[in-house]
């Protein structure tokens, strides 16, 4: 399972068409630009609750859209048998390049 931090990321990165601008700008300073909810609060001139309680209903919606829609999960999943792929051709290769060398050896 992935860290908050990084989950929300990737949540963003699918499903950012999907919020207002504000959720986005909010989202992005939070999350991708680290900034602190006061700066963010400054930025927009509101409460930090403010911006505190829209950063957490976004989280939910992203949640939300990522129950239904599944577009993280998928992508974990094509990334591990992509990685298990990879593995298995090196292997092959490794094996392939030990026959040819063997054959080399009695030319």
């Amino acid at each position: 399972m992935l860290d908050k931090t990084l989950r929300m990321n990737y949540l963003f990165d699918f499903y950012h068409p999907l919020l207002t601008e504000k959720q986005r700008n909010y989202m992005s300073y939070y999350y991708l630009d680290d900034f602190s909810l006061g700066e963010i609060a400054d930025e927009y001139e509101v409460s930090r609750q403010a911006v505190y309680d829209n950063i957490r209903r976004t989280e939910a919606m992203l949640e939300e859209y990522e129950a239904k829609l599944l577009l993280l999960t998928k992508f974990e999943q094509r990334r591990a048998l992509l990685k298990e792929l990879k593995e298995t051709v090196d292997e092959r290769e490794s094996v392939i390049l030990s026959v040819v060398e063997r054959i080399e050896k009695l030319e």
